[in-house]
Parts: structure tokens; sequence; C-alpha cells
């Protein structure tokens, strides 16, 4: 049973909460890239002293990332803000 197991491997992706627009584009392409080799992306905002003020920022920018990912990969739940951290996971879709 363990040979036929298959070991999921989980990518990290960081963003801040007011990553632009070029940086946000360089990190989706990584993404894609870790989603076509089979890979689990866990993507997340980490907030800096403040910048927990900006928690709407976090949220709508893992969205949009979903959102561009959605024909490689599909997000596992909502954004969930764990202590300064807003994490989103996005597993690979199965190949046909």
């Amino acid at each position: 049973m363990k040979a036929k197991a298959s070991k999921i491997v989980v990518k990290e992706v960081r963003f801040g909460p007011n990553t632009d627009e070029h940086d946000f584009n360089f990190k989706l392409n990584h993404a894609k890239k870790f989603l076509q080799e089979g890979s689990k992306v866990k993507a997340f905002v980490f907030f800096k002293g403040r910048s927990i003020l900006f928690k709407d920022k976090g949220e709508i920018l893992l969205l949009k990332f979903a959102a561009e990912l959605e024909e490689y990969g599909k997000a596992e739940s909502l954004p969930a803000l764990e202590g300064k951290r807003m994490i989103m996971f996005i597993s690979p879709k199965k190949k046909k």
C-alpha cells in the first residue's frame, strides 16, 4: 500500500498585502508550473505590523490568484486568516 501511495508536495507562494501587478504575474507563472507538475500550492499573504489593517486587500489578492489559476487547479477553501497570515490552498486538477 505504501508503494502505491503518492507523496503530496506542497509549494508555497508568499505575497504582501500591497503586491504589485508584475510581482503578482511572476508568482502566478510559478504557481502554474507547480500545479502542472502535480504539486499543491499554498498561497498566503503575510501581514507585517500595521498592514493587518488591509485584510480586505489580502483576501481580494488571494481570490484573484485562485481565479487566474482556475484552469490549472481548484481552490480547496476560501482565504482564512490565521494569526498574521491569510492562507489558501490550491490543488492541481486531475490529468485526463
